[in-house]
């Protein structure tokens, strides 16, 4: 019964059950932190205070035309991917820094947050999600139908829509879809560039600035020099950066990424990552000029953004997925690998500049809407934009505790007559809730360590003052440390407590056996704790599936897990490891009949399960 209802629920809805993380998103679980949340805000601010209740009701709206949006990431042995989830997006006010942790390992939560706060209406992405084009595309549903909803009377057009867009589209993987291992590799090696240095702030005192300019103002300065507002903006951001930076880094060029929306150049309607990006430099001399620098940034966008470079660059991201040997490895082994390359490739980026572009609304809007704005969390600089109207708003986020380089910009823009002002931001302080649940429970695990490292301490002192020697201490001190590591794992996995059992269970049976081994083997340890813990795990995990009310896709790998765990015993058996057999055989006859039922009764969702985990 229930697998029809998820049956008639997928098609229903048009997507399917889970998806894999398209190519540009691969990497941001690895390399996602409290410092470097991977996490950016589109924001809306409009003309009155926010009511929360329309707001929620807007979204649910919303949500009914993304459910690409209800999803949570999850960890596969090769690969991360993404599941639906009947979680139900909640409207927040606003409480928390801006871009502010979104996805947390083992904690069930969809990757996105709408709050809001005063007359500013916040959709905050994590960024393996969607891109700016996927988020801005919801945002201006949101806005639509919260204003919509908020002025009835107004009867407010709806935005058209160019073409009917079906849920596949959405979801499409369009970097697989335009891969094409005929295209030739990028040889082209980038020199090391410019690093901001000087400590880093934390997250939550991560500086934001935003600055309001106009579009007719940029635009005819723009055009004055014959570029583009992009060129224009970069050209500029490279000159405010050279200003700040130590003359032994001269002879570095100074280079930003900038993100590239490949929809531009492969037809697409897919609301999942479709980016790419290029990255465009400049090594300063001291007579070089603002029109020289802007020169040499239009020549490098002219022969970058041609679609066979693009087209080289997409293929080569693609072509490391794909690679047999990386898609073999274990996402445990391989999430180092990435991490590496990851820095690698940032030793070629000063900075970041992402421009949304334009957002369109129907004229009747405007009475409604004062501006929107972007920005995202950074482990240095980064500069992002977005235009309505008549107004730009550059979004600046860094974590250098100095803000010349943005006060460096603004003082061009005003050479260049471009007029402009900064926005004030009040963002709300961070919950005082929040700051003491976090700091109690970073003090329970500080007091918890030294307690243990103390009664060491005070076993050694006691067996050297009383025999003269170190004999038992050694004991003590090894039973004080396998007692902190079982409570360790069970704190850093406290999210997923069907993970924590499985960890739980190999921590305690890996220590049993050393222990077994250390002092002097008598074989208690393969012949009662592994059979035993094995069949704890098993019958425990529906019994938490119940109480918690989990659905199948959430414990169904975990129970298979432990069925192949409680197999291990009668291995040990047939090896001779094992004397007392007892304990084993009925362990294994149980593990054995769980598996037989999994495959027999929960046949397709077991081979789901099987799918996704092992998936290269």
């Amino acid at each position: 019964m229930r697998d029809e209802k998820e049956s008639r629920k997928t098609m229903d809805t048009g997507y399917s059950k889970w998806r894999k993380l398209d190519n540009a998103a691969l990497a941001f679980p690895l390399v996602t932190g409290k410092n470097d949340t991977r996490v950016f805000r589109f924001y809306c601010q409009i003309k009155e205070n926010v009511s929360g209740e329309i707001l929620q009701t807007a979204l649910d709206q919303t949500m009914e035309k993304y459910p690409l949006f209800q999803a949570v990431l999850r960890k596969g042995l090769f690969w991360f991917y993404l599941e639906h989830r009947d979680i139900r997006a909640v409207v927040k006010q606003e409480t928390e820094p801006p871009c502010s942790r979104l996805y947390i390992p083992d904690k069930k939560s969809l990757l996105f947050q709408v709050s809001y706060d005063k007359n500013r209406i916040n959709l905050e992405v994590y960024h393996a999600l969607t891109d700016g084009t996927g988020a801005m595309h919801f945002l201006q549903e949101l806005v639509q139908n919260y204003l919509i909803l908020a002025h009835p009377q107004a009867n407010l057009p709806r935005i058209e829509s160019e073409e009917e867009i079906t849920h596949g589209d959405k979801e499409e993987d369009s970097f697989s879809q335009y891969y094409s291992s005929d295209t030739p590799k990028d040889t082209g090696k980038k020199p090391a560039a410019v690093k901001l240095k000087g400590e880093k702030l934390m997250h939550s005192d991560m500086h934001i600035t935003e600055i309001a300019l106009s579009v007719r103002d940029i635009h005819q300065r723009a055009h004055s020099y014959g570029v583009s507002i992009t060129v224009l903006l970069t050209a500029m951001m490279l000159c405010s950066i050279r200003e700040e930076i130590e003359k032994n880094q001269q002879k570095r060029p100074i280079a930003l990424m900038i993100p590239v929306n490949l929809r531009n150049y492969f037809p697409s309607q897919s609301m999942t990552n479709f980016f790419g990006w290029i990255e465009v430099g400049y090594t300063f001399s001291d007579t070089t000029t603002f029109e020289d620098v802007l020169m040499d940034v239009k020549r490098q966008f002219q022969e970058e953004l041609v679609k066979e470079k693009i087209a080289m660059h997409m293929s080569g991201y693609v072509r490391i997925e794909k690679n047999p040997f990386v898609r073999a490895v274990p996402l445990e082994i391989k999430k180092y690998f990435l991490m590496i390359g990851a820095n690698l490739g940032s030793r070629s980026i000063t900075a970041v500049y992402s421009n949304i572009g334009i957002i369109r609304f129907p004229e009747e809007y405007k009475e409604y809407i004062q501006h929107f704005g972007i920005f995202a969390s950074t482990n240095s600089l980064q500069m992002c934009s977005c235009s309505y109207g008549d107004e730009m708003v550059l979004g600046f986020t860094s974590k250098i505790p100095d803000d010349s380089i943005q006060r460096n910009f603004q003082r061009m823009l005003s050479e260049e007559e471009v007029s402009h002002r900064e926005l004030k931001n009040e963002f709300p302080a961070y919950g005082e809730k929040q700051k003491l649940v976090k700091k109690e429970n970073q003090r329970v695990v500080q007091t918890f360590s030294f307690l243990c490292l103390a009664v060491a301490v005070i076993c050694g002192m006691i067996n050297f003052m009383t025999a003269g020697t170190l004999n038992w201490f050694w004991f003590a001190g090894a039973g004080c440390a396998c007692a902190w590591l079982v409570v360790m794992v069970a704190y850093f996995k406290r999210r997923n407590i069907l993970k924590n059992e499985m960890w739980q269970l190999l921590t305690i049976s890996v220590i049993a056996i050393l222990w077994d081994h250390f002092i002097g083997w008598m074989g208690w340890s393969v012949d009662f704790v592994l059979p035993f813990g094995a069949l704890a795990v098993q019958f425990s995990i529906p019994v938490i599936a119940k109480v918690n009310r989990l659905e199948r896709e959430e414990y169904l790998f975990y129970l298979v897990q432990a069925g192949i765990a409680g197999v291990i015993p009668m291995i040990l058996v047939w090896t001779g490891i094992v004397k007392f057999v007892y304990p084993s055989v009925v362990c294994a006859g149980i593990s054995f009949l769980t598996l037989a039922a999994l495959f027999i009764f929960c046949q397709k969702d077991t081979l789901r399960e099987f799918h996704k985990k092992l998936r290269m």
